[in-house]
């Protein structure tokens, strides 16, 4: 079992930063890919950034691309997102999850946080 527990959220500017943390007590946590998915209110939960278990390689979807950064501190079992020149429309619950993969799609991933609220404001 994998404990995510994310942090860093919160209310900001459009044009503001944000980064969250997806932490984990679990020493197994770095051999997973973790993957950040959000949900909207009224909307489907939309995938947004990934890094795999060995770091070697990002996922970003289209919407956030050159805006938001994933990283890992395998010190600190932390997973990041970094999330620069936000819009309204970032506005969601943010989620990080631990699993093998696909990806890119939630069923990828076996284990999910709780989620952290980011709402930017216009």
């Amino acid at each position: 079992q994998v404990q995510l527990v994310e942090s860093g959220g919160g209310l900001v500017q459009a044009g503001g930063s944000l980064r969250l943390s997806c932490i984990s007590s679990t020493p197994t946590f770095s051999d997973y890919s973790v993957g950040w998915f959000r949900q909207a209110p009224g909307k489907e939960r939309e995938f947004v950034a990934a890094i795999r278990w060995n770091a070697d390689n990002t996922f970003y979807a289209d919407s956030v691309r050159g805006r938001f950064t994933v990283s890992r501190d395998y010190a600190k079992n932390t997973v990041y997102l970094q999330m620069n020149s936000l819009k309204p429309e970032d506005t969601a619950v943010y989620t990080c999850a631990a699993g093998g993969g696909p990806l890119l799609l939630p069923g990828g991933y076996d284990y999910w946080g709780q989620g952290t609220q980011v709402t930017v404001s216009s």
